[in-house]
């Protein structure tokens, strides 16, 4: 009998990966869908799906879920991931993040459900680095510089709490940036990618708008962060937190040269857009992933740029 995978999140953009990776390892997949979802994300993989109704923000419909499925592994995508959003909605992605998660504990806990419970925690955490804390190790402070770096220690701490008081098997990843196919145009390697495949389209001016070019940060790409997820539930150890990343730092300015030297249109201008600049941006966020490595044999396999390939050529399909 095959082991069932619960996936909260399955709609979004590691979810759909993820769903796709533990069906080619033979798992019975499972996920949870707010009514009205779009499903363009796994509509080609829908049918192999066992997908239920339910809404992180409603304890009942979790728990009936939780009931239902009785999983071996639990994965919690599901969130309001957008950093900038948590600032115009600072209320509304902490009652996502934060009591979504409380609700899923509470589920797995009344349920007496013996799942391994992966919780996608983030680097946004860590917030203000300085210069002689990178790369991050998992003992570095906390310093969220965002209400959603803020949720997510919140949630952090409750997979610890939940390990400790009650024995839940939870596994705290902390991954770094990702990206690949599929990721949300409101993040900016996907963002800049449909850009350039629009203006190739000559649906825009050959000009691409952007923010804060000086930033650095951590890519991963999407297929090989769902296989350390995997990874995570059958090989760490539970209550633990664990960083995810390539732990390779990359300034903003240097994608936006990557993905202009792979367009069909030279000469394109970049104008800087006020908008796009963050109240406060993380300079630089750098993992340290020895203690995942040494855990799960763990390492990179796709590069940054047959990521940045695939991303652009995604667009490409789309736009």
């Amino acid at each position: 009998m095959s082991k069932r995978a619960l996936i909260t999140g399955i709609t979004g953009f590691v979810g759909s990966h993820l769903a796709e990776y533990l069906l080619n390892e033979g798992i019975e997949v499972h996920g949870i869908v707010r009514w009205r979802s779009k499903t363009e994300n796994i509509d080609h993989i829908k049918k192999k799906l066992k997908l239920k109704q339910g809404d992180m923000r409603d304890s009942h419909s979790i728990e009936t879920v939780i009931k239902e499925v009785d999983p071996d592994y639990v994965y919690h995508l599901a969130a309001q991931s957008f950093v900038p959003m948590s600032w115009t909605a600072p209320a509304d992605t902490l009652d996502t993040n934060v009591i979504g998660a409380a609700h899923l504990f509470e589920a797995i806990r009344r349920s007496e459900c013996d799942a391994v419970v992966q919780i996608a925690c983030s680097s946004e955490e860590y917030g203000l680095v300085y210069p002689d804390e990178v790369p991050i190790k998992e003992t570095n402070p906390f310093r969220p510089l965002s209400p959603y770096g803020v949720s997510k220690v919140a949630e952090d701490m409750l997979g610890w709490q939940y390990f400790k008081s009650y024995g839940i098997k939870t596994v705290r990843t902390r991954a770094f940036n990702h990206t690949g196919p599929r990721r949300g145009d409101v993040f900016v390697t996907s963002n800049f990618a449909k850009q350039v495949a629009e203006i190739e389209k000559k649906k825009r001016e050959p000009f691409m708008s952007v923010g804060n070019l000086n930033a650095q940060r951590d890519f991963t790409d999407v297929r090989d962060i769902v296989r350390a997820y995997w990874l995570a539930v059958n090989k760490c150890e539970y209550g633990e937190a664990y960083n995810i990343c390539s732990e390779k730092a990359r300034t903003i300015q240097s994608v936006l040269d990557l993905l202009l030297s792979m367009s069909k249109v030279k000469n394109i201008e970049v104008k800087q857009d006020p908008e796009r600049m963050r109240p406060s941006d993380v300079e630089i966020l750098q993992g340290d992933c020895s203690k995942f490595r040494k855990a799960t044999g763990w390492k990179t396999e796709i590069s940054f740029e047959k990521t940045m390939e695939d991303l652009l050529n995604y667009w490409r399909g789309i736009v």
